[in-house]
């Protein structure tokens, strides 16, 4: 693939260990970065206390080279656990999928490092168009989540803790059913099932994405809502929604009716769908974009979805480091 330390960190990349490690803001601890007149700032000290003055490693990382380009960064690296084990679980609303994560929390702490929801349209495009993956426990309920469990002590300490969250789960009703991966081969196959939605709903047909973050206390109410209202404005719509409920993203993409040609629902319905989705975004308190960024695509939803202030110092900042609007132009916040 492209993807390079660099852009991950113009990006501010995310992911699905997120919930443990942080996005790529929270893994560096400086940079190197190329200004618009040439110059060479020095950041890479990788000091963890440093408060003499504007915070700029954090300053560039998320701009999405609108400010200058990074050509080198200091990392933080972590150990390798001693045991990974990871689970999948049968949970039978979005209610129910907090509430294992509340439990997640509680019975594994800091060995939580991903915590995955996906909703059963999403995963029977999986089984659909990759039919050699078997996809467990998806028929009979409405969500499926995938976890996983990095401990630093034993495979013996690891499975205990899941084991036991497992059955407080299965006691509060939260998890109606859930299997344990018994080896890494199948911790691979379920993390593979979980890879593949973006490219089942590929070739399911061209779809209206969204990357958006709620917090996570208002997840349910966001998703309830937003259905509803899709479904009443377009019949028949077909909704796949996944992510990384830990830490409150949600892939929440929009599939075209069945008939429907994909094409030309995308033509037609694509600013409808994103302003109700944005604007229930808004109302729980969200984001319009998670970890994806603002790139062109979503340049011109700012004004709608951020305060005025936030826009003018976004503005003033481009202006004062860019005045020739040489880096990465029309991404991010427009100086017209």
């Amino acid at each position: 693939g492209s993807c390079t330390i660099g852009g991950n960190l113009a990006t501010n990349a995310g992911g699905t260990q997120v919930l443990r490690f942080g996005n790529a803001r929270d893994l560096c601890l400086g940079l190197e970065v190329v200004t618009p007149q040439g110059d060479v700032w020095q950041g890479l000290s990788g000091l963890r206390k440093d408060n003499t003055g504007y915070d700029l490693k954090n300053l560039y990382i998320g701009a999405e080279g609108t400010l200058g380009i990074i050509t080198a960064a200091t990392l933080k690296l972590y150990p390798q656990p001693k045991a990974q084990l990871t689970a999948w679980a049968a949970v039978p609303s979005m209610e129910a999928a907090v509430q294992l994560l509340g439990l997640a929390h509680q019975h594994l702490g800091a060995s939580l490092t991903g915590f995955e929801m996906m909703g059963q349209f999403a995963l029977s495009l999986v089984a659909r168009h990759f039919e050699t993956l078997r996809v467990p426990l998806y028929q009979d309920t409405p969500f499926c989540v995938l976890l996983e469990n990095a401990d630093a002590e034993s495979e013996t300490h690891a499975r205990s803790q899941l084991e036991g969250l497992l059955e407080a789960a299965l006691e509060e009703g939260c998890v109606s059913d859930a299997v344990v991966a018994e080896n890494l081969a199948q911790a691979q196959t379920l993390w593979q099932i979980r890879e593949s939605i973006p490219l089942a709903q590929a070739l399911e047909g061209l779809n209206i994405k969204h990357d958006i973050s709620v917090p996570v206390s208002a997840f349910a109410a966001f998703v309830t809502r937003t259905d509803a209202l899709l479904a009443q404005a377009i019949p028949g719509v077909r909704l796949v929604n996944f992510g990384h409920l830990g830490d409150g993203n949600l892939h929440y993409n929009v599939q075209a009716p069945v008939g429907m040609d994909a094409a030309v629902f995308l033509q037609e319905q694509e600013a409808r769908v994103n302003q109700i989705v944005f604007d229930e975004v808004l109302a729980h308190g969200g984001s319009i974009s998670a970890e994806h960024g603002v790139g062109s695509l979503k340049v011109d939803h700012l004004s709608l979805y951020k305060s005025a202030v936030a826009l003018h110092t976004m503005r003033a900042i481009k202006q004062a480091l860019d005045p020739l609007n040489l880096m990465n132009p029309g991404r991010v916040v427009r100086l017209g």
